[in-house]
């Protein structure tokens, strides 16, 4: 089957997770979320799009793996909203350039955050879409190569520092394009970490791996993160980088 590569390589990563609290912590992989929405800004859908956000999200397979861990880092934000300066239409939370003012307990008063990346980390994802509808892979190829907007790894400071669209292979699994496709050559050596999709890979004795339970899911309409499946993790070893 055709199989889109990508790789995620910027100073910093942000592979959302539920929030906790005042507390955006992050996962260890790239999150089917996280998928959806950069496919969906490389074509250049918008927020208001749920439905179409939602199905492509439905047909999103993929399996990734962790060339370079990097270190973990957390930013410490803070912010007085109860200043007269940040009060009313004098200024207020933007949302598609429009001033939106603040309500409710979150409305005013000392506001703490800690937002967690991953820093100088590489990501290899090989992804595939079942079905027949829109887009087709051939169209997030094209997407991905001519982004109709500037694309970002998580939030929006996460930058790429390079190219992410890596091209199209062919191979009988997602699993087996991840063991196929070289390292990178900033890459940690030894096996790598990686997660696949369960139930779309069958458990391969020569590659030991553990079912873990994910909420990375999002519901497009309301804007929160739901569900749980299941993926598996496990360390493979792929080529070294030519």
């Amino acid at each position: 089957m055709k199989v889109l590569l990508l790789r995620f390589d910027a100073p910093l990563v942000s592979f959302g997770a539920p929030m906790v609290d005042q507390n955006g912590v992050v996962q260890r992989f790239p999150t089917l979320s996280l998928l959806t929405g950069l496919i969906a800004n490389a074509l250049g859908w918008e927020h208001a799009d749920a439905e179409k956000l939602a199905s492509l999200q439905e047909r999103i397979r993929y399996a990734a793996r962790i060339d370079r861990q990097g270190e973990a880092l957390v930013d410490y934000q803070t912010v007085d909203l109860g200043k007269d300066w940040m009060i009313g239409e004098k200024a207020g939370w933007t949302t598609r350039g429009k001033i939106l003012d603040r309500g409710g307990a979150s409305g005013a008063g000392t506001h703490q955050r800690y937002r967690h990346y991953r820093a100088d980390s590489v990501h290899i994802v090989a992804l595939m879409l079942t079905g027949q509808q829109e887009p087709s892979l051939e169209k997030v190829q094209a997407a991905m190569s001519e982004p109709a907007r500037p694309l970002f790894i998580g939030r929006k400071c996460c930058i790429p520092a390079t190219r992410i669209l890596v091209g199209v292979v062919q191979a009988p699994s997602l699993l087996a394009a991840l063991l196929e496709a070289p390292r990178d050559e900033r890459g940690d050596s030894g096996l790598l970490p990686a997660t696949w999709w369960e139930s779309d890979e069958p458990v391969d004795t020569r590659t030991p791996s553990r079912l873990v339970a994910v909420t990375d899911e999002r519901d497009w309409r309301n804007q929160i993160h739901v569900g749980r499946r299941l993926m598996r993790e496990g360390l493979i070893d792929p080529p070294p980088h030519a």
